[in-house]
Order: C-alpha cells, then structure tokens, then sequence
C-alpha cells in the first residue's frame, strides 16, 4: 500500500509508545534492518507512515515462533 500525502508520519516517540519498547530497542531495529520501513526528514529526524508500521506488524504477526 502506497502513502497517501495525508496519511500519518510517527516519530520514533509515537512508535516507542504505541509498542511499549524503548528508544534503543527502536534504534536497534533499525541497526538490524528488521524494523518498520522509516525515512529520515531534512533535520535528522526519523519518521515512519503509519501504514508501513501496519504492514510490519502485519507481516510480524504471520511468523511463527
């Protein structure tokens, strides 16, 4: 699913407390390339559509453990 111009941006703070984790878990995540898809915006910081967390969690919820 493609972004629309009016969907949702998340900050890494949105994200750490939607999903009860903390910030280095996020950055973590990031370092091993199993995160959410994110971007980062002109000043550094990191954003993420809401629809690429749904669609990670999505595909986090048909693995098996």
């Amino acid at each position: 699913m493609s972004p629309t111009i009016a969907e949702e941006l998340l900050s890494v703070e949105d994200i750490c407390a939607e999903l009860k984790i903390s910030r280095r878990t996020f950055y973590r995540w990031r370092e091993l390339r199993i995160g959410p898809e994110a971007f980062k915006l002109p000043n550094g910081e990191i954003r993420v559509f809401r629809t690429a967390l749904a669609e990670w969690l999505q595909r986090l919820g048909g693995q098996t453990a």
